[in-house]
């Protein structure tokens, strides 16, 4: 049976995802509550089930730690390791020079393609035309 759109199907799945009240769902999906009035020889022990999940939800209660488990675990856990003088100078010195030479080798890279790409006997690229030059000396006519 279907009722505005609302099938069995998507009530038991509105059941199961909602639970067993039906003020608990959604405002847009509490036309279920018609389907439940026409056919509650069919709806109550849907509505039932979803039910006794959410009071076994309701009831459970995570396991507490006992007094004192996170000082015995911070005291068995390993320290960690002194880095000696150089050690700790000298690896971030490597990646910062790593990072230098990264950027170096760009610029170049970059200066190599863009000249490579100006026209021949032009040693660089300009980005004004002659066109926009003429464009200011005619304004001065």
């Amino acid at each position: 049976m279907t009722l505005q759109g609302m099938t069995r199907d998507r009530f038991e799945t509105l059941a199961e995802a909602f639970g067993g009240d039906v003020a608990c769902w959604p405002d847009l999906e509490r036309e279920a509550a018609a389907l439940m009035a026409a056919e509650p020889a069919w709806a109550e022990p849907v509505l039932a089930r979803a039910g006794e999940l959410d009071a076994a939800l309701a009831a459970f209660s995570p396991p507490r730690a006992a007094t004192g488990a996170m000082d015995r675990i911070l005291a068995a856990a390993p320290r960690p390791r002194q880095v000696g003088r150089w050690t700790g100078w000298l690896v971030p010195a490597g990646l910062g020079a790593g990072l230098a030479a990264a950027c170096a080798a760009g610029v170049v890279l970059g200066v190599r393609i863009s000249t490579s790409a100006a026209p021949e006997g032009d040693a660089v690229a300009t980005a004004v035309s002659d066109e926009d030059a003429a464009f200011y000396f005619d304004e001065e006519a």
